[in-house]
């Protein structure tokens, strides 16, 4: 059986987890956000072999996270957060608070993120509501959006027929 497409579903997430849910993938925008921008540091910083980070960084620029810039004047090009990438960094910021809860040794976590301004530590937000009482995963209902079709209207307790059959 071949490999399921993820960039084909019609789950928004799954066809993230096609560009981001390769293990280089989250580690290359790492370093972008820790100010990386040219191969060799990318390289030199995550000790990835040469042929997976050039693919990596095609498929993040590709997909519209990176922008592969060649300077004025000529030079070696440089890759740059875009929107897109830049939008990504609450999602890592939350990856990185949770393995540094779960995932790191007695000594602690590796890197802290600090705010330039206040010189406090950044931290993910916890989910809350209005009134900032927490929101937990016992809290939620999920619902089907609007671009839900007939699957998801029928398994999250809706009967209007959609636009489309998803599965996401």
């Amino acid at each position: 059986m071949p490999p399921t497409d993820f960039t084909t579903m019609p789950c928004p997430v799954a066809r993230s987890m096609a560009v981001l849910g390769e293990r280089w993938a989250i580690l290359v925008m790492r370093e972008a956000f820790y100010g990386s921008t040219r191969f060799d540091e990318f390289e030199k910083n995550l000790g990835i072999a040469p042929n997976i980070l050039s693919a990596r960084l095609k498929t993040l620029v590709t997909h519209g996270l990176l922008a592969r810039i060649t300077p004025e004047g000529g030079g070696r090009h440089v890759y740059q957060l875009t929107e897109k990438g830049r939008d990504f960094f609450p999602a890592y910021v939350a990856l990185k608070a949770w393995a540094d809860r779960w995932m790191t040794d007695e000594k602690g976590p590796l890197t802290v993120l600090q705010d330039k301004r206040s010189g406090t530590e950044i931290s993910a937000p916890p989910l809350a509501r209005a009134d900032g009482s927490a929101i937990t995963l016992d809290d939620v209902r999920v619902l089907p959006g609007p671009g839900a079709g007939r699957f998801l209207r029928r398994r999250f307790g809706e009967t209007a027929a959609g636009p489309g059959d998803d599965h996401a």
